[in-house]
């Protein structure tokens, strides 16, 4: 996925969950967050962040915030944190067949693919069929980083729980289901479940992989103004690994 344009600005500080002030080009500026979660290891103030600039007259400020620089040992670790990122490099990758779960079929295309699907009390971000058997895909953003270790969730998320819950029905009753870590930066050690932050989300997932769930994790080629899905890394589900 692409953004139109992107400028570099600096982080100043975040009033509410919805907007950011920032330093473009030497004037404090309103960004909008393109992401409601805390970020709070992100979004610290002095830190590089990049903008997107849109000219939609029904928007109350031309800029969104969509990246952060995180300093690391290694340099900047750029790391997205569009919320809506995820859904779009996940569908890319999905249509060009480079989803590694063992019901897609590599290097193309399924025979048919789908966003935003109700099944019972849950909807998905992604499903279609394959092989005559309909999947399903819940599609899930990570940013918290940690000694070059991922995890998820960064705060409670009990509509995560729910997804979990109902793609565990899903797969007894049949249908091919996975969970797709999106992890918003080039390189990662592993994916591990937040246990300290969210017990029952780690536990879903151990409770779901045990009914045919499937899980991947799989780290971005991150620019300023691009996304896309590159190479999985591993998985951890032990309770004793933790942020």
């Amino acid at each position: 996925m692409k953004y139109n344009l992107t400028k570099k600005a600096v982080f100043l500080c975040r009033p509410n969950r919805f907007i950011a002030e920032c330093l473009l080009d030497g004037k404090e500026i309103t960004a909008h967050v393109k992401n409601t979660g805390r970020c709070r290891e992100l979004l610290v103030p002095g830190y590089t962040v990049w903008l997107e600039y849109s000219s939609s007259p029904a928007r109350k400020t031309c800029w969104s915030l969509i990246a952060v620089e995180k300093p690391s040992p290694d340099g900047a670790l750029l790391i997205n944190m569009d919320s809506q990122a995820p859904n779009a490099a996940a569908y890319e990758a999905l249509l060009n067949g480079a989803l590694p779960f063992s019901f897609l079929p590599a290097g193309k295309a399924p025979q048919s693919v789908k966003r935003e699907t109700v099944f019972e009390d849950s909807r998905f971000d992604l499903s279609g069929r394959e092989n005559g058997r309909d999947f399903f895909i819940e599609v899930k953003g990570v940013t918290l980083e940690q000694d070059g270790a991922v995890f998820f969730p960064d705060a409670l998320t009990e509509r995560g729980v729910k997804h979990l819950n109902g793609l565990k029905r899903a797969s007894l009753q049949g249908f091919c289901c996975g969970v797709l870590f999106v992890v918003q930066m080039k390189d990662a050690k592993f994916f591990a479940p937040n246990w300290k932050t969210h017990p029952s989300f780690g536990q879903a997932m151990q409770q779901a992989q045990k009914e045919g769930v499937e899980f991947l994790a799989m780290c971005c080629k991150v620019e300023p103004d691009s996304m896309a899905v590159s190479h999985k890394i591993p998985i951890f589900l032990e309770a004793n690994i933790q942020a």
